[in-house]
C-alpha cells in the first residue's frame, strides 16, 4: 500500500515523512483545492525531504480549462520541477465540453519526462468517467488521483472499484479526498486501490503569536500531522 500525503508547508511535508508517509504531493492553497507551490518551497521540501515529491501543477482555483497564458504558466512550472530533480508532477486539463484535453496533456507530459506523472481530481470533472480513463491511459500518465467523481471518495467507491479493475495495472488509482482513519480501511477493501491520498491535516494556532483584533483572520491555518499521517499507516502494518 502507498501512502501519499498532501502537504501545503515545509513543516507538513517533514511530519508526512515522520508519520510513514511514501510520498508527498506538495501544494499550496489547500482551501481552493491546492495550487502550484512556490520556488522556494518546492526546493526546500527536495532539501529537507527523502522520499519522493509530487509538485501540484495548477495555475489558479476553479475550473480545469485552460488559457494558452495558464498553460504556458504550467510548462514554466513543469520545466523548473525537472530540472529541479523532483520525482514527479500532478496535472489535469479538461476541454469545454468536460472531456480530457489529449492535446495539451500530451505537451506537458512531453515537458515532464523523466518525471512520474499523476493526472488530478480534475478527472472528477470530467463529463464521461471512463473515456477519461481511457484517455488518461493512452497520454501514458502513471497515477489518477480520484475521488470517484463525488465531494468524498468514501461516497465515490462504486466509481472508484469500476475504475481500478477497467485500469487492471495500466496505472496506479488512488482514491483521494476525506480519506482518514476512520474510512480508508474501507475505501482499500471495496476498491482494490494499492494506493491513498490524503493531508492527516489539522488545524494549528499559536496563542502566544501577537494577533491584533478586529480582523476576520483568526491566526489558524492547516498543517499535516505526524500522529494522523502514522495513525493511517498503522492501520496496515
Amino acid at each position: 500500500m502507498i501512502f501519499e500525503v498532501c502537504a501545503n508547508s515545509i513543516q507538513s511535508a517533514i511530519n508526512a515523512e515522520k508519520g510513514g508517509a511514501h510520498r508527498i504531493e506538495l501544494c499550496s492553497g489547500l482551501e481552493i483545492g491546492g495550487v502550484t507551490p512556490s520556488y522556494g518551497l518546492i526546493s526546500e521540501a527536495k532539501v529537507h525531504v527523502n522520499i519522493p515529491i509530487h509538485v501540484l501543477i495548477r495555475p489558479r482555483g476553479g475550473n480545469f480549462v485552460y488559457t494558452q497564458a495558464e498553460i504556458d504558466i504550467m510548462k514554466i512550472d513543469i520545466i523548473f520541477c525537472r530540472r529541479a530533480g523532483i520525482a514527479g508532477v500532478v496535472i489535469g486539463v479538461l476541454d469545454n465540453e468536460g472531456q480530457v484535453d489529449e492535446v495539451i496533456m500530451n505537451e506537458l507530459i512531453a515537458l515532464a519526462r523523466p518525471m512520474k506523472v499523476a493526472f488530478h481530481r480534475a478527472f472528477d470533472r470530467a463529463k464521461e468517467p471512463m473515456s477519461a480513463l481511457d484517455t488518461i491511459i493512452r497520454t501514458g500518465c502513471d497515477i489518477l488521483l480520484t475521488s470517484g467523481q463525488t465531494p468524498k471518495a468514501i461516497d465515490g467507491i462504486t466509481l472508484l472499484e469500476k475504475l481500478v479493475q477497467k485500469a487492471d495495472g495500466n496505472l496506479e488509482i488512488m482514491p483521494g479526498s476525506g480519506v482518514n482513519v476512520e474510512n480508508v480501511v474501507e475505501i482499500v477493501e471495496k476498491t482494490g486501490a494499492t494506493a491513498v491520498h490524503f493531508s492527516g491535516k489539522e488545524i494549528v494556532e499559536n496563542e502566544n503569536v501577537f494577533l491584533k483584533g478586529g480582523f476576520e483572520e483568526s491566526g489558524r491555518y492547516w498543517e499535516t500531522s505526524e500522529d494522523n499521517v502514522r495513525r493511517v499507516v498503522d492501520l496496515f502494518v
